[in-house]
């Protein structure tokens, strides 16, 4: 059976693993990025777990014949070049990441955005298996997502696509003025929905016990009223711009996932309930999922990504 090696180049850390052509992680491993320590250092990690990787499938006799890469910013994955990138990373804009990443490991390459890669993991072998069409949003850290048809994520004409933490809100006014987005904007989906959206609205409610987002949800499910009104707040603008997505594209199935999504029946009563009153008769009955995949989505869809675009080597037995 043919295997690749799928890699989740992040902000906080880099994930790899070994794939097989039935979307199997044979074994992975992950590190830290250094986001802090400019582009080349975090080529130099990314090659690093790859050559770590690629030394223990040549240890069990596997032969790994192509990477795939899933990674923030905006990705040409026509090219494999980093189009442009948050601060999350320094200096990642205009990288040239299968270029770079080909030459240290000897492996040729593929790569599209990370929020793109899970969804492609999900609607492969996880929450969205099986049907046409898949909407896949991540709620934590940011706000993203992806629309997969027909075992294609749409990238857009300038591979923006999937920036949906940055449609406009009406739960990011306050006092007549739009909340600050950390894209530079003010009144998106992401200045209230976000994980930091949400502890910053706290804050601005006068909460102060909370030392985080996780901190505020648990003092909501206690009852308190200004971790509790925050948490709604959130919850229901992410419901909202779901809802309004699926009205636009009409899925088969919206699958959720990111940490945000895993915190507990208030974040997604709450979300699912907004997202439902948003909906159009016709899609009364759409499916509004939880993701299966966790840490492993981004591997998978990565992979997967390489095992359909990179031609299998000869011996590699696609």
């Amino acid at each position: 059976m043919r295997h690749v090696l799928g890699i989740d180049l992040g902000g906080t850390k880099t994930a790899g693993g070994i794939v097989d052509a039935g979307g199997n992680v044979v074994f992975s491993a992950a590190v830290p990025t250094p986001a802090q320590a400019g582009a080349d250092s975090v080529l130099r990690t990314a090659a690093g777990l790859a050559a770590s990787l690629l030394a223990e499938a040549e240890s069990r006799g596997l032969q790994v014949d192509a990477l795939g890469i899933g990674s923030a910013g905006v990705i040409d994955s026509a090219r494999g070049i980093v189009l442009s990138a948050t601060d999350s990373i320094r200096g990642w804009a205009g990288t040239a990441l299968t270029a770079e990443l080909s030459a240290r490991t000897g492996l040729r390459c593929t790569a599209l955005n990370d929020v793109h890669a899970h969804a492609l993991g999900e609607s492969w072998l996880g929450a969205g298996a099986g049907v046409p069409s898949v909407l896949f949003l991540g709620m934590g850290t940011g706000v993203g997502g992806s629309y997969v048809l027909n075992g294609q994520p749409l990238e857009g004409a300038s591979f923006a696509a999937g920036h949906t933490g940055h449609l406009a809100s009406p739960f990011a006014v306050e006092s007549g003025q739009p909340v600050p987005c950390s894209c530079g904007g003010a009144g998106h989906v992401e200045a209230v929905a976000s994980g930091p959206g949400i502890f910053a609205l706290y804050t601005r409610l006068g909460g102060s016990t909370a030392p985080d987002t996780r901190g505020v949800y648990a003092l909501a499910a206690d009852g308190d009223p200004v971790a509790a009104k925050a948490l709604h707040r959130g919850a229901a603008a992410a419901g909202s711009a779901i809802g309004g997505l699926a009205n636009v594209l009409d899925p088969h199935i919206v699958v959720v996932g990111g940490g945000l999504a895993f915190a507990g029946p208030l974040w997604w009563n709450t979300m699912e309930t907004q997202a439902r009153a948003e909906l159009l008769p016709p899609l009364a009955d759409l499916l509004i999922v939880p993701a299966q995949l966790g840490e492993t989505a981004a591997i998978r869809g990565a992979a997967r990504r390489a095992l359909t675009l990179i031609p299998a080597t000869e011996g590699s037995h696609a």
